[in-house]
Formats: structure tokens, sequence, C-alpha cells
């Protein structure tokens, strides 16, 4: 494994990889910006953030810098593109990306983390090694090859987010088609496909279907006879999630990072392709050859066999961490879906649809009064559909209340009275009403014994 890892392969793919990666980039931060900030103001610094534990510290800048920001981790994003600066330009966007990431846990996604990740490996990948602005600069740094490391890496990533992805689903739901024949009836007036998704049926081909391909594709991918057609159903199966779900940059990704299972040198092969019909594709492949034409080629720490040691032992180390996290939930009691431990960072996407509602109770410890607090009078709406769902913002906002009424010299008790559902079935107590949530502290590695078991 250790020789395959290092053997020479073209290094085209990693260079379009940077292309793509780059665009989401840029797509994605100009989104947030635009939509979250702008439209939302959900990252206004006067108002209230869900945190992640370990990370209360993060905050947004005041404007005007926090659109300054966004306009610059853009700016940053174009860089990547055209390969500028890149050994410079990646690690600050890498942060960037991070820091807007931890800026509010109600925005959470999957296809966040996996970004997040993805931006961090980046750093360490020659991916500026060819067709970029830093080769123009200085053409020694040219490569046609590079080990395979790199793109096993980014390989693994898609490969362990099927796979979960697909164990996630071997639930009775999921089996039963719930929620999914729910959700897409919602979206029975559209064309064309509008009466097939009123269908049960339809529900469970997509079901069972999206289970069996999340499952096999990265092992499909391996091999090159089964590769074509399981990059096809790939295909078939993001374009159809795109036309029913709002589900942002994932389907790019997902197809990007899925093409790097084909021939390293795929790239490089559709260029020639289309040299051969497209005169200015010719062109500027005969300018970029004639440009960065030398003598010599640097180095590559990548593959030199003195790094070879730290690159094996940090590989394995991220493909344990990557296969040892998503199975964490099950040292918690309970259904993870109704719990919520260990959901995160576990690839569990789009298994569930669970909604709460209720009030917080507030306790005055030296008379006794109470008062009833409305959620909505402190939190956006995303906010507050996802406070109901979620014990860990629960908590926060339980404590959110606590500091705020010391601060006006009171002692204070905080009880919720919520109630949640999971999948379509009747609402039941989500949280024990008789638990101060202002005495309560969060564990990482410890189940939250005031969660109350859902009820069937």
């Amino acid at each position: 494994m250790k020789k395959r890892l290092f053997q020479p392969v073209d290094i085209s793919s990693l260079v379009f990889f940077r292309i793509v990666f780059g665009i989401l980039g840029f797509a994605d931060v100009l989104g947030t910006w635009i939509y979250y900030h702008l439209m939302k103001g959900a990252f206004d610094p006067d108002k209230f953030q869900f945190k992640y534990y370990g990370f209360e510290w993060v905050q947004p800048f005041p404007e005007p810098f926090m659109s300054i920001f966004f306009l610059i981790l853009c700016c940053l994003a174009v860089f990547i593109i055209l390969g500028k600066w890149y050994r410079i330009v990646t690690p600050i966007f890498a942060l960037g990306f991070t820091y807007t990431y931890f800026l509010e846990k109600a925005h959470y996604l999957n296809h966040g983390y996996l970004f997040c990740w993805i931006c961090f490996v980046m750093i360490f990948l020659p991916a500026n090694r060819q067709f970029s602005a830093d080769v123009l600069r200085l053409p020694e740094l040219k490569r046609q090859f590079m080990p395979y490391w790199p793109l096993f890496v980014l390989q693994f990533f898609m490969g362990i987010v099927y796979f979960f992805g697909g164990i996630a689903k071997i639930n009775p739901d999921w089996l039963a088609a719930i929620p999914l024949h729910q959700w897409i009836s919602y979206r029975s007036d559209m064309p064309i496909l509008g009466p097939l998704l009123e269908l049960k049926e339809t529900a469970y081909f997509m079901a069972y279907g999206g289970l069996l391909l999340d499952l096999t594709a990265a092992f499909f991918l391996m091999f090159r006879r089964t590769r074509p057609w399981i990059f096809i159903a790939i295909i078939f199966f993001h374009f159809i999630n795109s036309l029913i779900f709002a589900i942002g940059i994932f389907p790019s990704l997902s197809l990007a990072l899925s093409a790097l299972y084909f021939s390293p040198s795929f790239p490089r092969k559709w260029i020639s392709w289309l040299s051969e019909r497209v005169k200015i594709v010719a062109r500027i492949d005969n300018w970029w050859v004639r440009r960065t034409t030398v003598e010599y080629e640097t180095a590559m720490w990548q593959e030199q066999k003195s790094w070879q040691p730290a690159i094996a032992y940090v590989l394995t180390g991220t493909i344990v961490l990557h296969l040892l996290l998503p199975l964490r939930h099950h040292l918690y009691p309970g259904d993870v879906a109704w719990t919520e431990e260990g959901h995160r960072y576990s690839w569990r996407m789009m298994l569930r649809a669970k909604q709460g509602y209720g009030t917080f109770l507030v306790k005055d410890k030296e008379n006794g009064e109470i008062e009833k607090i409305q959620p909505r009078d402190y939190l956006r709406d995303k906010q507050r559909r996802k406070l109901y769902t979620h014990p860990d913002m629960i908590l926060q906002f339980a404590h959110f209340l606590r500091d705020e009424y010391e601060k006006k010299g009171q002692q204070v008790e905080i009880y919720a009275d919520i109630k949640a559902k999971l999948n379509y079935r009747k609402y039941g107590v989500y949280i024990d009403p008789e638990v101060d949530l202002a005495s309560v502290e969060w564990r990482f590695f410890k189940s939250a014994d005031w969660i109350v078991s859902e009820k069937r």
C-alpha cells in the first residue's frame, strides 16, 4: 500500500479539482455572505449565535468588516482557481472558511464540514504545479507527475461520505421510505416529475436506490469496468436531488471528488481531444507549453523519501479518525436521530424529519416568580427551528437566558417545556421539564440524562 501511495501519477486531475474547489468555494462564500449575512443578519455581533462547544470564542466582526472579510474570501477563492500565490492563499482561505463555519451552529451542514476538511487538505497538495499563475511566474514549478497519495486522500473523503451515508440509511424509518415520501410529495407541483413524486413507489425507489448507491459507490468506483456505470448513477442521483432539494454545492462537490477515481490523466486527455477540434483550445495549449517549457523542474516535498514515513503516519491517523468518528453514537443510549448525540460529523445526511415547539420557564430563586420566555423573541427563524430539535442548543439557549438574568442581578433556574416529533410521529416530551438547565453543564462523552426517550 505504501508503495502505491508514492507511485507517480498524472497531476492533471488534481489541477482539475483545484479549479473546481476554488469555484465551489467562491460560490459557497458568496451565497453565505449574501443570504445569511446581508439578507438574514445571521452574523450580527449584537445578536445571539449558537456556538460549537469549545469554539465559543469565535465571534463575528462588526460591519463593514464582516462584509469586507467575505469579499476577501471570495478573492482568495479566485486566486485558488488561478493557482496564484497558492501556498499563501490556501491556508488563509482554509482558516477563513472554517471561521465562517464556526460562527453559527444552526447552519451546520455535512458538506460544510466536509469542505472544511478539504480546505486544510488542499494546503498540503501540489495543486499549483501545473496550469497555474504560479507556474507562469516560475516555470520550474511545473510538473506533469506527482505521487498518488494527494489523490488518494481526496478519494478517501468521498468514499467515507458515501459509505457511512449508506450505513446511516439502514434504519426502519428509511427502509419504510419515511420521511422521504413526505418530502418528495411536497414537490408534486413540479412539471413532468410532479405526478411521480406523489407515488409511494417513487419514494421506495429513491430510498433503496440511495441506500444501495451510497453503500457501493466507493467500491464500484475503484474498478475500471464498473466505474463508468456507477458514475452515471451518481450523476443521476445528484441531478434528481438537486431538482427536489436545496442542497447547495454538495452535488457538484461530490461529482468532482467522484471523478478523481478515474484515470489521473483524464483532464489532460480531454484537453488533447478538444485541441484537435477547437482552435482556441489548441492555441491556449500551445501557448501554455511554450511559456512554461524549462530545462529542469524543482522537486516536491510530497514525493521525497524523507517525508514518506510522516505522510504515511498522518494518512493512517486521518483514516482511523474518520472511520471511528461516525460510529461514536453507539456510545450513547437511545436513537441518535432523536437524541442527536453523535449525529454531527457522521455523514447522517437527510435521514429524518424532526419538528418541535415549546417555551422556557425562568424561575427567580429569591422570590419564586416564574416568567415564560418565547425563543422567537431572541432567535431568528432557522435558529428557532433547530433549537427545538437539538438538545445541545436547548442547553446553550438556557445558559444564555441564565447569563442575561445574571447581568440584571437575578439568580434564576431555567426549565424547558419542549415537545418534539420524529418522522411525522406524534409529539412527545423532549426535555425533562423538572431539570434546571441553568445548573447543567454539557459533557462531550457523557449522555445527557435530561433528554426524554422517544415514546412510540
